[in-house]
């Protein structure tokens, strides 16, 4: 009989699995090398039960090895990802809104990021925002360089931002580095040092970003907008904040009840639905959102005849340009009945009237850029077909309404010079009926007098009034165009080649 074999808990896997007794012998066992087998060492194993990992660095490996880990979902996606299932949204569009997320933050890496070779010698990831010498330029922001984000007045009453930003400031770094960038933008002698500011501010927006995966704080919202706002005036990609802050918002902020939203936050989005305006853009990288047309004409905090803070427009008139393409007529522009204001801002709105139907007549916006989401409420009619080509007989003709558009201009540019309207800020949005009406090249090319006069608008000598790097784009832009003095060249397509998104606000 033989004897019963004591199972080796200490020794080679070899004699383990034999259940023999091991010599323990380094580095390997003479009892394998007796019986003329390879030994397997001593090394620990590591043994899954049933499944695989439910916790931990190895949840979801097939084995319990680096290779086999697998790749988690980032950060933002993951937190996303969690939301919609806590708040119980399909999961149909998920992959979607997730790549869109991805795409945003893959184009906020590729923003053209500061150089040594550009600005002083101090570099962003050392940059320190609050200095005295970057107290003293958001005192001058807060004073100056804020006029040029606004068509109103200065120190406008109702202008929500300039009473809540220095509050916003202290909470946010982002913000303030976003304003010290727009400032140093319009200072003469820091000109040199924006791409410095510029690129600090990106940074600082990142991180912001990150930390407001799935809700944008006012502080936050505010420093997407001013960032928007940067592009605009330098003529850099800005289309792609607007999208990402868009993004973020369809989780949370544009799913609820239009009651639920603060004033603040109404005219926050009251902002993104003018910038995200077609016809108020030229060479856009990425499609019309149709924000205003979907949000902001069902506002409650609002009136329709108040005035909207950037453009300097009735609400009643933005109305109608976000329903261009989707049932606006010249007959609905010719129609608008107005709305009170000071002399200065009627000449504004009849301007911008006129190059309402002149941007029906000749609309040459492409298909991509057209707003294709559902609205909200009914587009704009103006009754039967027989009686709209009735009426259309009697609207001016093109030459007339470029005559008056530029008339119109012409009398803000001449008034604005009086020291007794140096507190409007009308000049600010005169650029988009000046475009409209520059865009009609044989009339302009047959009349110098009217490209000298487009000129002295959209580089103004209007004592107080800054000129940026917008104008100089806006006014090469249609030099180029009476150049070439094709009326069928695409606009859209030769901002695009030649690489800016120009907006006309």
């Amino acid at each position: 009989m033989s004897t019963a074999q004591h199972r080796s808990r200490e020794g080679c896997w070899t004699c383990r699995a034999k259940r023999q007794k091991c010599d323990k012998a380094q580095p390997a066992c003479h009892n394998c090398e007796t019986r003329g087998v390879s030994c397997e060492g001593y090394a620990l194993r590591l043994r899954w039960g049933t499944g695989i990992a439910s916790r931990g660095r190895f949840t979801g490996a097939e084995k319990p090895v680096e290779q086999s880990i697998p790749p988690r979902p980032k950060g933002r996606r993951r937190d996303l990802s969690r939301e919609r299932r806590r708040r119980g949204l399909p999961r149909g569009n998920e992959k979607e809104d997730e790549d869109k997320e991805e795409g945003y933050l893959n184009q906020m890496s590729r923003t053209p990021r500061w150089s040594p070779a550009d600005t002083s010698p101090s570099a962003p990831s050392t940059w320190t925002p609050r200095t005295a010498e970057n107290e003293m330029l958001f005192e001058e922001f807060l004073s100056n360089g804020i006029n040029i984000l606004h068509a109103t007045t200065i120190q406008e009453s109702n202008n929500l931002l300039w009473n809540r930003l220095p509050m916003l400031c202290e909470q946010s770094d982002a913000l303030y580095t976003i304003c010290l960038a727009i400032q140093v933008s319009l200072t003469d002698q820091l000109k040199v040092r924006f791409f410095e500011y510029f690129d600090a501010a990106l940074g600082k927006f990142r991180s912001a970003l990150a930390q407001h995966v799935v809700y944008l704080d006012d502080s936050t919202w505010v420093a997407g907008l001013l960032l928007c706002s940067i592009g605009i005036l330098h003529g850099l990609p800005w289309t792609m904040h607007l999208q990402g802050m868009y993004n973020i918002l369809q989780t949370h902020e544009l799913q609820g009840h239009v009651e639920h939203r603060t004033p603040f936050r109404s005219h926050l989005l009251e902002v993104m639905g003018v910038m995200d305006l077609p016809t108020f853009s030229v060479g856009r990288q990425n499609p019309c959102l149709g924000l205003w047309r979907r949000y902001c004409r069902e506002t409650k905090h609002m009136t329709r005849n108040d005035v909207e803070l950037v453009s300097g427009l009735p609400r009643s008139l933005i109305d109608l340009f976000s329903c261009i393409g989707h049932g606006a007529t010249e007959e609905d522009f010719w129609d608008w009945p107005g709305a009170p204001g000071v002399l200065l801002q009627c000449h504004l709105w009849e301007a911008y009237r006129l190059a309402g139907i002149l941007t029906v007549r000749h609309r040459n916006l492409p298909p991509t850029l057209l707003c294709h989401t559902p609205c909200s409420q009914p587009p704009i009619t103006s009754g039967c077909m027989a009686s709209q080509t009735l009426r259309a007989r009697c609207l001016p003709s093109t030459e007339v309404l470029v005559s008056r558009i530029l008339s119109c201009v012409d009398a803000i540019r001449r008034a604005s010079s009086d020291p007794e309207e140096s507190s409007y800020l009308v000049m600010n949005s005169i650029i988009h009926p000046t475009f409209v009406a520059g865009l009609q090249i044989a009339i302009i090319n047959a009349r110098p007098d009217f490209k000298e006069l487009i000129s002295q608008c959209i580089l103004s000598d209007v004592p107080g009034l800054i000129n940026t790097t917008q104008g100089e784009l806006v006014l090469d832009f249609l030099r180029g165009m009476w150049d070439c003095a094709d009326e069928k060249v695409d606009v859209e397509e030769l901002a695009r080649l030649r690489g800016f998104e120009l907006v006309l606000l």
